[in-house]
């Protein structure tokens, strides 16, 4: 793998990042994983700590064409994809493509929608096209969802249901600023004049080039025990509702290839599953208590590394 060749760009894509979101390094090298892997990113938490900013400012850095969608609950899956509209010049439909037809798609508030609309973006993540008036138009490459999620808890949303969350590779919460980076902030220039400052440190060909090389990052055996010993503890262990899929085990695997990437190895250890395995399984695992709030860390505790 050639290491060289990506450090520098990656380490200032999260250099740049960390001008405009402050303080949260380890969350913005988790929400480049994610693009590296090539999947979707959903983010949770409450509204004004930085969700949309911190969607805008990875697709400004690589060189993206981004779309943003705030979501209603009076939007109809046309609002998402487009519409055919009779034009009467030629008289023929012509297609207008919708927001989602871009390299990264904002989906501001995704659950403040009903679920017919939050279902118009089922096969746009999972297939990367769109069927519509029988006809499939495929969306750009590379292409990605950014969803930001309020907690369920708040006035007027739609909980998205488990086939939908299954489609986001990870979830991320950012949470409030430390002190020193809040007042950081307090004391800085409006951070969207900064972000419209930002340089591209890639363009589309090379972040597809670096996404391509994920692949050849390798595992060993041991590793794979480790991944499927996991795997085999979440269905098992009872504190669970249901253990991970077969897809969310590949998910977890091809999350730590990205990781591992991105902290300049073509090889992964376990403390790259260890790092990225929040992140991967928050969305999907329930616990059978709903009290309980260290489930995920008992998971890695108590599944020894081989």
């Amino acid at each position: 793998m050639h290491k060289n060749k990506y450090t520098s760009q990656l380490h200032e894509i999260i250099n740049s990042a960390n001008t405009i979101i402050l303080g949260k390094e380890h969350k913005l090298r988790l929400a480049l994983t994610c693009i590296l892997a090539k999947g979707h990113l959903l983010i949770e938490d409450l509204p004004g700590v930085g969700k949309t900013t911190l969607a805008h400012t990875f697709a400004q850095l690589l060189g993206l064409q981004f779309s943003r969608i705030q979501f209603t609950s009076d939007m109809l899956p046309a609002d998402v994809l487009g519409i055919s509209i009779y034009e009467q010049t030629n008289s023929q439909f012509t297609f207008h493509p919708g927001p989602v037809f871009s390299n990264v798609l904002l989906a501001d508030e995704i659950n403040r929608a009903t679920p017919k609309t939050q279902s118009a973006l089922l096969e746009a993540m999972e297939e990367h096209q769109v069927t519509l008036d029988g006809k499939t138009r495929d969306l750009p490459k590379p292409f990605f969802v950014i969803a930001t999620q309020n907690p369920s808890e708040q006035i007027g949303t739609f909980p998205l249901p488990e086939s939908q969350l299954d489609r986001f590779l990870m979830s991320i919460s950012l949470g409030y600023p430390d002190a020193q980076a809040e007042r950081q902030l307090l004391m800085s220039n409006d951070k969207r004049e900064e972000l419209n400052k930002l340089v591209s440190c890639l363009d589309e060909n090379e972040l597809n080039q670096m996404q391509d090389q994920v692949q050849h990052v390798t595992t060993t055996d041991d590793l794979l025990d480790y991944v499927q010993a996991l795997i085999s503890y979440s269905r098992n262990s009872g504190l669970f509702e249901y253990g991970l899929s077969p897809r969310a085990g590949l998910a977890l695997l091809h999350v730590s290839k990205a990781w591992a990437m991105l902290n300049e190895r073509d090889y992964v250890i376990p403390e790259d599953v260890q790092a990225v395995l929040p992140s991967v399984v928050r969305h999907r695992l329930h616990p059978v208590d709903p009290d309980a709030t260290q489930t995920i860390d008992v998971l890695l505790q108590d599944v020894a590394i081989p």
